[in-house]
């Protein structure tokens, strides 16, 4: 990628005191606790999710300011379906609502959204929304924002796998080909470095069928945090963290990621 982000990268590792590859290029979320957030708090679910909302605000502004080259956020599992049709309902609203407020952040840091998941069974609100931030900021070359709305991983890969027989049969793919490149570029991520941190809120210890292919290599960090309370220090504090972790991506010796 550009120097732009390498000097960001740089700027915020001097600030933690970090050597400059401490901060990752790639950074997954799996945002957990908006209803427990409600909960303890005494206020509805709603509300909930309404300040996770504000929370991806920050956290992105923040991965913007640090040289991520790519951030994406666990939004909206296929299994989420199974949720009370009132607060289904009422996140597709919120999603509407958000993917056409965030234009213009996303426009003034030069930021890409891309969308990670099926359109099925959203509401035209939403992916009418979705379809038109998509656009607009097709061709914007800073961060890239994953939103990984109406996703699951199994469903990502069956896909993958079915792309890639089809191909094989029309005689576009020869068998030996078929390779893990091979099958990265046909997930939704194709051309993206992969995860270099996987962070998940509110203390569960599961990864909830997010990116299974691509975070095999991903260092893990967990904490007691609910989104909603989820902020820049946190953000510092899960990166000095994956910093001290020794990356040996399968080998005996550690080694810096590319």
């Amino acid at each position: 990628m550009s120097s732009g982000f390498e000097q960001k990268r740089r700027q915020a590792a001097k600030r933690l005191g970090l050597e400059p590859h401490g901060i990752p290029r790639h950074i997954a979320i799996i945002m957990d606790g908006n209803g427990r957030w409600a909960t303890n708090a005494g206020l509805s679910r709603f509300e909930g999710h309404l300040q996770g909302a504000k929370a991806v605000e920050t956290i992105a502004q923040c991965c913007v300011d640090m040289g991520v080259e790519y951030l994406t956020l666990y939004s909206f599992s296929m299994q989420n379906w199974k949720r009370p049709a009132q607060e289904v309902d009422f996140l597709m609203h919120l999603y509407s609502r958000y993917l056409e407020e965030i234009r213009p952040n996303l426009m003034r840091n030069n930021a890409k959204l891309v969308h990670l998941g099926q359109t099925e069974k959203l509401p035209k609100m939403v992916t009418d929304a979705l379809a038109e931030t998509v656009r607009l900021t097709s061709t914007n070359t800073g961060m890239v924002l994953g939103l990984a709305l109406n996703y699951g991983a199994r469903s990502e890969i069956v896909n993958a796998v079915k792309s890639i027989a089809q191909e094989y049969k029309n005689g576009q793919l020869q068998l030996d080909e078929i390779d893990q490149d091979c099958v990265s570029n046909h997930l939704y991520t194709a051309g993206w470095a992969e995860p270099d941190l996987l962070i998940r809120t509110s203390g569960e210890m599961r990864i909830s069928n997010f990116l299974l292919w691509q975070v095999s290599y991903a260092e893990f960090y967990v904490t007691e945090t609910l989104w909603p309370d989820f902020g820049a220090d946190d953000l510092d504090e899960a990166i000095k963290v994956y910093s001290g972790r020794s990356r040996r991506f399968g080998d005996i010796k550690s080694r810096q990621a590319d």
